[in-house]
């Protein structure tokens, strides 16, 4: 047997294909629209440490208990 051969299409038939299968797309933003990039630190997997006294000595801190 022989191996089928790989259809080719033309960039308007690529182009239909893309808007069949994805729609359209939405409206560019405009640079008006557009905000700030802001960074900020990585969150952590891990709540900040607590040394409180009163925390300790109810049993509310991690390991505690």
């Amino acid at each position: 047997m022989s191996e089928p051969v790989p259809a080719s299409f033309t960039d308007e038939e690529y182009a239909f294909l893309r808007h069949v299968r994805f729609g359209e797309l939405p409206a560019p933003v405009r640079p008006d629209e557009r905000v700030e990039l802001r960074e900020t630190d990585a969150r952590r997997d891990y709540p900040e440490p607590v040394d409180d006294p009163d925390q300790r000595a109810l049993g509310l801190l991690p390991g505690v208990g």
